[in-house]
């Protein structure tokens, strides 16, 4: 890899942490040889969901992914349509209905740019019937068409989906080098940079973090929300479950925005059904952003009632939200350690149920109802 070629500017940054994952890709993006299908490997936190749309960026814009130009803007803020992500829709898996409509949406020319680009999130969840359908397109895909599947190992994917991709490996970041690498991106204190790992969960969607003001925002409003509890009445945590679905949904108003002009733009020269399925997709890729923006806002709970926990243990130096010590110290005073090991459980079950697609709001307020009860020991 040359070290002063412009290029893969977007796998830079979202692999500093990986570095032999971002040689390997590097090489791949820069010689024009990139697999049809990679499957990415690695724990949870390990940057895979990142690194997989640093390379969407890398094959669909012209310099190899330099991170400034349309096509990698559009990319980054997830509304390129010629780049599709897709996770599971029910509570088991991938849907058939879902592979059904991902193998006829292969078959289609690209909208905007040169190649396509699928990312699965979850491939574990790709059961027998829905992998069965997806096989022989995924082997043989179109020209142009790259699928970029992510799973945490390989012995829980199905052989015959792993035999059809190029594995890539992730090893899991510690905290300390990811807020490290999210530090030399953004400059920012190495204490906000730790937090901001905490609630984002990479390094990469930390920088996002860190640069987002309403997404910024939402947390407070979690971390409002947590303090309040002690004193809180009923009314107060349904009300405080409907501010956090606003503050939420306030980072999509963008995104919104521009996917009604990705349609305005090409309903010129789109065929109905063509349309049909791009209004489609991007109402899907609405909800995962909401559903993202959820699992973040319940990172940034259990982050704070983590603090709790360090608070009641006496562990001086282990708080992650510095800039909120006073809520953690207050909590802390109204509860026990047994009580701060329901509320942290009580996250727990919130963030399984939102993997399961369940209600937002409604998974928000059983949580609230559900911390509350453990922080006051009832």
């Amino acid at each position: 890899m040359s070290s002063h070629a412009p290029e893969t500017a977007s796998l830079l940054a979202a692999l500093d942490t990986q570095p032999r994952v971002r040689a390997f890709l590097t090489r791949a993006v820069e010689s024009d040889r990139t697999s049809h299908a990679y499957l990415f490997l690695g724990a949870p936190g390990s940057g895979k969901l990142d690194a997989a749309w640093a390379l969407a960026q890398a094959i669909i814009c012209e310099s190899h992914g330099c991170g400034t130009c349309e096509a990698c803007v559009r990319v980054a803020r997830r509304t390129h349509p010629d780049v599709h992500y897709l996770a599971p829709e029910s509570v088991t898996g991938y849907l058939i209905g879902q592979t059904r409509d991902l193998i006829e949406d292969v078959a289609l020319a690209p909208i905007r740019a040169h190649a396509k680009v699928y990312i699965i999130d979850r491939a574990e969840q790709l059961r027998a019937d829905s992998a069965n359908a997806l096989l022989k397109t995924l082997e043989e895909p179109p020209r142009g068409v790259t699928f970029i599947l992510l799973g945490t190992s390989s012995e829980t994917i199905l052989p015959t989906i792993v035999s059809r991709c190029q594995c890539v490996p992730f090893r899991l970041v510690s905290p300390a080098d990811a807020a490290a690498a999210v530090a030399r991106a953004t400059g920012a204190a190495p204490e906000r940079c730790r937090m901001a790992v905490a609630v984002a969960g990479s390094p990469q969607r930390a920088v996002a973090f860190l640069k987002s003001a309403e997404r910024q925002e939402a947390r407070r409003v979690m971390v409002r929300a947590l303090d309040a509890l002690p004193h809180a009445d009923d009314l107060d945590i349904l009300n405080a479950a409907k501010e956090l679905i606003v503050a939420v949904k306030a980072p999509l108003a963008e995104v919104k925005s521009t996917q009604e002009a990705v349609l305005s733009q090409n309903a010129d020269y789109l065929s109905r059904g063509a349309l049909k399925q791009l209004e489609d997709r991007q109402k899907r890729e609405l909800n995962a952003r909401e559903r993202s923006g959820i699992m973040e806002v319940l990172a940034s709970a259990r982050s704070l009632l983590r603090d709790v926990l360090v608070v009641r243990e006496g562990i001086a130096d282990g708080i992650t939200n510095t800039d909120v010590a006073e809520v953690s110290s207050r909590l802390a005073a109204k509860t026990d350690t047994p009580g701060a090991v329901g509320a942290l459980d009580a996250v727990a079950r919130a963030e399984r149920a939102i993997a399961r697609n369940s209600t937002p709001q409604l998974t928000l307020e059983v949580m609230l109802f559900a911390i509350r009860k453990a922080l006051l020991c009832r």
